[in-house]
């Protein structure tokens, strides 16, 4: 994962403490969802975001600090 495109999710999440979906964060920095869901994947595993599940959706949230 290029870390530009992490870095751009990152600072998305940071912008929108409503949470978004991973369709969201994929239009909004014109990337693929898959691009979204491995960065998102990275980051989970490093425990800076926290998933919601709200019906089908899963809406992220940015968890590790400024």
């Amino acid at each position: 994962m290029r870390k530009a495109k992490k870095e751009a999710v990152v600072d998305l999440l940071r912008r929108n403490t409503d949470g978004l979906t991973i369709q969201e964060i994929a239009t909004e920095l014109k990337i693929s969802r898959n691009t979204v869901a491995v960065a998102l994947a990275e980051l989970k595993g490093a425990g800076q975001i926290r998933i919601r599940a709200v019906g089908m959706a899963k809406l992220h949230y940015w968890e590790g600090g400024k």
